[in-house]
This record gives C-alpha cells, sequence and structure tokens, in this order.
C-alpha cells in the first residue's frame, strides 16, 4: 500500500497509549488498530480530525505516500 500510517510514531511523541487515543478519539481500539497498522481501506475526514486533535497535529504528520516502487520517478503534472 503506498500509503504510510505514523500514528504510532505520534502516539510515542505524545507518550500516549493506544487505548486512551481510542477513548478519546470515539472509536474502538480494534478500529484504531487497523487504521494504525496500515490495513484501513478508507479513513473518515472526522476520524481524521478527531486524531490530529487529540494528537494535536496536521494529517501530513499521520499519512504519508510512499512509492510502491523504489526505483520509480515521481509523475509529471
Amino acid at each position: 500500500m503506498p500509503i504510510a500510517v505514523d500514528i504510532d510514531v505520534m502516539l510515542a511523541r505524545r507518550k500516549m497509549s493506544v487505548g486512551e487515543l481510542a477513548d478519546r478519539v470515539g472509536i474502538t481500539p480494534a478500529n484504531l488498530a487497523v487504521l494504525k497498522n496500515g490495513r484501513a481501506k478508507a479513513v473518515r475526514f472526522a476520524t481524521l480530525a478527531a486524531l490530529c486533535e487529540v494528537l494535536e497535529c496536521q494529517p501530513g504528520d499521520l499519512l504519508r505516500w510512499e512509492s510502491e516502487d523504489p526505483g520509480a520517478l515521481p509523475a509529471a503534472e
């Protein structure tokens, strides 16, 4: 999957547990684990906004794009 999820990085920086984050965001720890481990197919903007609010970060701090082909160059616009 070319989208990498860095929720664990932000959790470590904030010294917060997965359970605490899930509780404060209002999602189940299981659903947060699916998202955190990169197995989610989608994320609601409301959930992303809640994660950013609780973790005091920007969406780009949680999600980033990685090329599936390490030798590929970015496409020209």
